[in-house]
């Protein structure tokens, strides 16, 4: 019996214990709040698209917004850009834009863009991406990371990881 008991105690003690250690990495990685100002200074910013051209973002306000910071060495990035292209592809007709922020050199994003095309603007953010990621709410500046603005301008999704066709569909929705 008291080895009965003790086992209890043991086994009650490690799933404590493995259910913290997972509610802190879950708060470690989960979204924080958007830093005061940082909404104005995303829209704001311009950034340079991998050919020298201007990303300014301030044309894009008013019509709702999904941003993927995203990299080339970034396997989970490059895996979701297809599904990203997808659903630029399906909502621009209901007003949905699609904007890729490569934390990356431009040289690396050229070269991949020449082997999938992707059909929305991507800037060049460099490692000032990770930044601007941390101020929207990405604690530790992790890659992929998404944040979706409303026609006001003001951040109504985020998600640290990979996106899932279920995400889409439901950030579809706010269109």
């Amino acid at each position: 019996m008291k080895l009965q008991r003790r086992h209890v105690l043991m086994t009650g003690a490690a799933v404590a214990a493995a259910g913290a250690g997972a509610w802190l990495s879950w708060r470690r990685i989960a979204p924080r709040p958007v830093l005061s100002g940082a909404e104005a200074a995303f829209w704001a910013g311009t950034f340079d698209g991998p050919n020298g051209e201007t990303v300014n973002l301030e044309t894009m306000r008013g019509r709702p917004l999904l941003v993927n910071f995203w990299a080339t060495w970034c396997p989970p990035c490059v895996e979701e850009l297809p599904l990203l292209n997808a659903f630029n592809t399906a909502h621009a007709a209901q007003g949905w834009q699609v904007l890729g922020l490569a934390v990356d050199q431009p040289s690396a994003v050229r070269g991949f863009l020449q082997k999938l095309p992707l059909n929305f603007p991507v800037g060049m953010a460099g490692f000032a991406g990770t930044e601007l990621s941390k101020s929207l709410g990405n604690p530790s500046g992790s890659l992929p990371y998404t944040v979706v603005f409303g026609t006001g301008g003001t951040v109504l999704h985020r998600k640290i990881g990979k996106v899932s066709e279920a995400d889409l569909a439901q950030w579809a929705q706010l269109g």
